[in-house]
């Protein structure tokens, strides 16, 4: 079984070369990064729809790459992060006139 540390470089960051390079969406560069959630999910929505390679409506090309960046960075992202990128859901579906989530309880067995 090869050792996973070993792996080349350019496969080791394939997730973070599909949020620059996404063929569906032209990000803006640091939009993740970006402190205001609602700024995140305009610059989201903004991108989304004036992609003309997207595969899928706007909103749901845009909900996609925000839910592909934050399971891609799994238990490195902080809470705060997290919690920010999350906020940038909820306003991108407001932002596209979708009903917000339901709130679900988080208990695990």
């Amino acid at each position: 079984m090869p050792n996973k540390s070993k792996r080349p470089n350019q496969r080791k960051r394939w997730s973070q070369r599909v949020t620059e390079t996404s063929n569906a969406l032209d990000l803006e560069k640091g939009v993740f990064a970006q402190e205001d959630p609602h700024r995140i999910a305009r610059s989201l929505k903004r991108s989304a729809e004036h992609s003309h390679r997207r595969k899928s409506d706007p909103y749901r090309s845009a909900m996609s790459m925000l839910t592909f960046y934050i399971n891609r960075a799994g238990k490195t992202l902080s809470k705060t992060r997290r919690a920010r990128l999350e906020k940038a859901k909820d306003e991108l579906r407001a932002l596209y006139g979708k009903p917000p989530r339901r709130k679900q309880s988080h208990t695990r067995a």
